[in-house]
């Protein structure tokens, strides 16, 4: 059986990955494929479990070493027993963040660097990649607006970190898309969200 497609979206907060993620689906289905849509951290029961601890409570509940365990936990459950069965399956994983998203945001803090996280992938997930990592790019102060009007104050504890910190993980995401071209691509988050989800269709048309 032909393994299935795995792609990534990414960005900082408010560029819309969710809402993007949802609208692929059902493009890629309306096409015949077989689709599941899935978040990190998240996806699975226990996932989701880890989910809860990390984003809840206050900003300085985990040191950073243990925030980029905890999401390694979370992203080693989800891709054993969620992501790999279904592309071994032949179905497409759409996923809201993966593992860039620890990369650009575990490594600011300066405790951690990305070859620290990615041993923590290489251990827990077996290196498990996207086939296609699409990097929302929007201004930040549109992008801030945006969160804000999503959160109505009630930003969770990583969302809620200042705005420079949230600067610096942006521009790890370009640097991604830079450094590693033909898995990372970038995409507009400025125009239409119909116009940002035929732009990544259109980019998507060699895996199909």
């Amino acid at each position: 059986m032909k393994r299935g497609r795995f792609i990534s979206l990414e960005g900082g907060e408010g560029t819309g990955k969710s809402t993007q993620a949802k609208a692929l689906g059902k493009a890629l289905e309306l096409r015949g494929l077989r689709v599941h849509l899935t978040r990190e951290p998240g996806g699975t029961t226990g996932a989701e479990t880890i989910r809860e601890l990390l984003l809840s409570g206050p900003e300085d509940r985990w040191n950073m070493r243990t925030e980029a365990m905890l999401f390694a936990a979370a992203r080693a459950e989800h891709c054993a027993k969620l992501i790999e069965p279904a592309l071994a399956s032949g179905d497409w994983v759409i996923s809201d963040r993966f593992l860039d998203s620890s990369r650009a945001y575990q490594s600011v803090s300066g405790v951690l660097s990305d070859s620290d996280i990615l041993e923590l992938h290489r251990i827990g997930s077996e290196d498990l990649l996207p086939d296609r990592t699409f990097v929302l790019d929007l201004p930040e102060e549109v992008a801030t607006k945006r969160a804000d009007a999503r959160d109505r104050g009630n930003s969770d504890r990583i969302g809620g970190r200042d705005s420079g910190y949230h600067s610096a993980v942006m521009t790890n995401f370009r640097n991604y898309a830079e450094f590693e071209p033909e898995r990372v691509h970038l995409i507009d988050a400025s125009v239409s969200p119909e116009e940002i989800t035929s732009n990544i269709l259109r980019d998507l048309e060699d895996l199909l």
